[in-house]
């Protein structure tokens, strides 16, 4: 019995290491389990959740701490970090709304104002009267002088076909070879006078003076003086101002509201109290390869060329009468892949995301057409700051989980 007894004491001695060993290893993992581990977040990119500190992967940003079990869905703030975040409001409600389309576009050249001078000779630019661009031309003002042999040879030619015929006046074959050599110089922009001139004179003039056709701006000169130049090569480029071009980007949708013959108003930045009438004259049945963009055109009056190629404009296109909606501020609405939200202040202090559905849209207010009714309070100056602080504070994005209503 007491041998028994004996084995039965150094079994028990032998298996308590074992079991204490146990008992610790379980105690250990109750603890690591029971202790929270930190995790980190981008504040741009809220679906870049870590455990360890680090940068975001998208852009480059130090990830920020954040509780992931946080599963409130709502910030409070006190009355010193509302005013430091500059957060004001607004009660939705309806209002009188005018719906229309702004499409972004420029001032252009109209080409039919538009005039290529080119050499009606070949010859050498022996004077260029204008030599920088942007300088202003009136019909008629000398614009270069050429020399030309072949305008010499040509005078040549006439002075003695017209001697010919004057020698042998009955020979007909001797007065078209006169009127063939007068017809000729009469293409090189010889006048009737000057060819009576030549005449009388009796001596070649190789150089000819080009006036301008028509009045306009240099904005192209192709030459300079003392250059060789060969028939019909261009010399400079002529523009002008009165009317210019207004060209706007439209994508597909804006399409639906846009018609030839469609009256719009223009505004150019800085013009904003000047805007202009305009009448859409042409749609460009094509779309910009790479891109679902297309163009839409009118015209508008320059006098005193007081716009110039190139700036910006904005074209408002009215596409709804007027009539009572629910409105908000646009400024009071964050747009993003999901949709369209804005942030509510449900109570002192108290601010919470909702998805809205949208309508039409101005440069000022937005038509709410789901989300909101009237008397809701809605944040309208820091709400991309509470959406900043909701991501860092929750390491998510505010409208997970949210649908249209």
């Amino acid at each position: 019995m007491r041998r028994i007894a004996f084995i039965k004491n150094l079994a028990a001695v032998a298996i308590l290491p074992a079991v204490l060993l146990m008992a610790c290893s379980s105690d250990n993992k109750g603890s690591a389990k029971s202790k929270k581990k930190q995790t980190y977040t981008c504040s741009m990119h809220p679906q870049i959740v870590q455990e360890a500190p680090g940068t975001c992967p998208i852009c480059g940003m130090d990830l920020v701490p954040f509780d992931k079990n946080n599963a409130v869905s709502f910030l409070t703030l006190n009355e010193s970090q509302v005013a430091l975040a500059n957060i004001s409001t607004v009660l939705v409600g309806s209002g009188d709304f005018a719906a229309s389309k702004s499409l972004n576009g420029r001032l252009v050249v109209d080409p039919e104002q538009t005039t290529v001078i080119s050499s009606r000779m070949q010859g050498r630019i022996e004077n260029l009267y204008i030599k920088e661009l942007g300088r202003k031309v009136e019909r008629g003002q000398p614009l270069y002088r050429i020399y030309s042999e072949q305008l010499a040879v040509l005078q040549q030619e006439f002075l003695l076909a017209v001697a010919q015929a004057k020698q042998f006046p009955e020979d007909e074959r001797f007065r078209q070879i006169e009127k063939a050599a007068r017809q000729k110089l009469l293409l090189y922009s010889r006048t009737p006078a000057q060819l009576d001139q030549l005449i009388s004179a009796q001596k070649t003039d190789p150089f000819v003076i080009y006036p301008a056709p028509s009045g306009g701006v240099v904005s192209e000169l192709m030459v300079t003086e003392g250059q060789y130049v060969a028939e019909g090569g261009g010399i400079m480029r002529l523009e002008g101002y009165d009317k210019l071009w207004v060209e706007a980007d439209a994508y597909p949708a804006d399409l639906a509201s846009i018609t030839i013959g469609q009256p719009v108003t223009v505004i150019i930045p800085g013009w904003e109290e000047q805007p202009q009438n305009m009448t859409i004259q042409f749609i460009n049945p094509s779309y910009q390869a790479g891109s679902q963009l297309t163009q839409v055109r009118g015209s508008i009056s320059n006098p005193g060329n007081h716009w110039q190629p190139g700036l910006q404009a904005r074209i408002s296109i009215p596409h709804r009468q007027p009539g009572k909606s629910l409105i908000l501020p646009v400024n009071a609405v964050i747009r993003e892949g999901k949709g369209l939200h804005v942030w509510l202040e449900t109570a002192k202090g108290r601010f919470e995301p909702r998805m809205i559905q949208a309508g039409a849209e101005t440069e000022a207010m937005i038509e709410v057409l789901g989300g909101l009714e009237t008397g809701d309070r809605v944040v309208v100056t820091g709400a991309y700051l509470l959406n900043s602080e909701f991501i860092l504070k929750k390491g998510a994005d505010p409208m997970t989980g949210h649908h249209h209503q």
